[in-house]
């Protein structure tokens, strides 16, 4: 791989070689704008270093995620010298991103599709219909009663406005027919008259439907937690509250210390008096390993982050105007607090499935095959709720709540509802997902448990790749710092079916992915 520049103020393109083949596209990833040249090249695809979105060298378009569009692919030739000519739009070498082609309605189709949340997955699900064809009705239904947005920038941005986020403007769904059903919400499915009922009252017909209603935030039952003050961090409304509660003099108190919580820590330090995480175990240490627990626990004590580990909530304690004034700890210590922010995870929000036809898990999952199909015919389920065959993971099936695979789950969706039996899209992605923490990017691949960890690199540098290893000496995932593109070259070899193995990673450590 290799960036080309044009000259004469052309912009640049990014050449690529590969099986004798020539491919000229955009330089940088349509999500955030990472440069694809450091990033991983996988079979006939060049993979995002930063997040993992995946593109076809052939065409551009984008076959993993996240982010909504597909890159520039320009027109290559090597000339009578052995040169090589590029043609390109200047608008494209400008933009650098381009959307897929989309059909617009057919008042003349009365089919009817309906997406019922518009999340991640509801979005791209919507977007692949339009892009495959689907000219038929197409709904969406959200809760909230704002256009889609990037939901997984609130917690790393409280004072972000609808508008900075939102993955489309009002002006897109009206152009392609896509009907917006704001401020609604499911309450009931009859699945044998295929009716979908609303919160008001009002019913939806459908002949496919996807369920991608994801999660909300876990809420405590103990004294206290209604108290003004007291927030969750799901939604665009609760990052607004949360930040217009926020001044110089408030002591917060976070309690969760998982990717929310220490996300929230991260924004709230240096704009208020004080900041402290409550949590039963240290900083990601469940998720992450003890390696970059322990440096991420430093990272924020440098910062003035107070941390009060293996402690729990007892309840909270307001003043006469019913906001929150005190936190009581497990151990009967007290916190001062004028603002808290619960970071305790997530359920799943099917309650609108529980007296219809699709079956949901214990937990209220809904257990779906390679295809996303539920039990019911015409009823597909993806991004948080969707208890999915993993790729990675040996094809075991498990609930996993990030936005990339949130975005691939709706285009699957989208293929299936459209397909026919022998044209049918198996799962077949690569779970990728990052934090960002004063600064400083931290990115997984991966899946599956572990049983001990190694450690490629200086964690005190924040320099490191961390690979998680199972009993079998396979290497489930990785966590990078400072390495790109290592998680990027993980997330590339586990999709293309191989493996790396401990042995691999002990002989090669630094150039494993060559020798792979």
């Amino acid at each position: 791989m290799k960036v080309c520049d044009l000259g004469n103020d052309g912009g640049k393109v990014l050449l690529v070689k590969q099986g004798g083949h020539l491919s000229a596209l955009g330089t940088k990833c349509s999500h955030y704008g990472a440069p694809l040249a450091s990033g991983a090249l996988g079979n006939g695809r060049i993979r995002c270093p930063w997040h993992g979105a995946c593109f076809s060298l052939k065409t551009g378009d984008i076959e993993d995620f996240p982010g909504l569009d597909s890159i520039p692919c320009y027109k290559v030739e090597v000339t009578s010298n052995g040169g090589v000519k590029v043609r390109a739009k200047k608008s494209d070498l400008a933009a650098n991103k381009r959307m897929k082609s989309m059909c617009s309605r057919d008042m003349n189709n009365n089919t009817t599709f309906v997406i019922v949340g518009a999340g991640g997955a509801g979005q791209c699900c919507a977007e692949t219909l339009r892009q495959e064809g689907f000219t038929g009705r197409l709904v969406m239904v959200s809760e909230e009663c704002v256009l889609p947005y990037d939901r997984i920038k609130l917690s790393k941005q409280l004072d972000a406005t609808p508008e900075k986020l939102q993955l489309r403007n009002e002006g897109f769904y009206k152009e392609y027919g896509i009907e917006l059903m704001l401020g609604k919400k499911a309450i009931e499915l009859d699945t044998d008259k295929k009716v979908l009922t609303l919160d008001d009252n009002s019913c939806l017909n459908y002949d496919s439907l996807f369920l991608a209603t994801g999660s909300r935030a876990r809420k405590l039952n103990i004294p206290g937690i209604d108290l003004k003050c007291v927030f969750t961090v799901r939604s665009i409304a609760d990052a607004g509250a949360i930040h217009k509660a926020l001044n110089a003099q408030s002591n917060v108190v976070i309690y969760g210390s998982s990717f929310i919580g220490m996300e929230a820590a991260t924004y709230c330090i240096g704009k208020v008096n004080s900041v402290t995480v409550v949590g039963r175990s240290p900083p990601f240490k469940e998720t992450l390993g003890t390696e970059l627990s322990d440096r991420i626990s430093q990272m924020f004590l440098e910062k003035g982050v107070k941390l009060v580990i293996e402690k729990t909530v007892e309840c909270f304690r307001g003043d006469d105007n019913g906001r929150v004034k005190e936190v009581v700890l497990s151990d009967g210590s007290t916190l001062q607090a004028d603002v808290v922010i619960l970071g305790l995870g997530t359920t799943f929000s099917t309650d609108y499935l529980n007296q219809s036809t699709v079956k949901l898990n214990s937990n209220g999952s809904i257990p779906v095959n390679e295809y996303l199909e539920t039990n019911v015919n015409s009823v597909f389920a993806g991004g948080d709720i969707a208890c999915a065959p993993v790729l990675a993971n040996g094809g075991q099936e498990a609930t996993i709540g990030h936005w990339q695979l949130a975005h691939y789950h709706g285009r699957v969706a989208a293929l299936n509802m459209i397909a026919t039996m022998c044209q049918k899209t198996s799962l077949a992605s690569v779970p990728f997902f990052w934090t960002v923490l004063f600064g400083t990017s931290f990115r997984y691949a991966g899946s599956g448990g572990y049983a001990n960890t190694l450690v490629v690199g200086d964690v005190d540098k924040l320099k490191c790749a961390v690979y998680y290893i199972d009993g079998d000496g396979l290497v489930k995932a990785v966590t990078t710092v400072g390495s790109d593109p290592v998680a990027a070259q993980f997330a590339e070899l586990l999709s293309s079916g191989r493996q790396l193995t401990k042995q691999q990673l002990e002989t090669n450590p630094n150039d494993w992915w060559i020798q792979a």
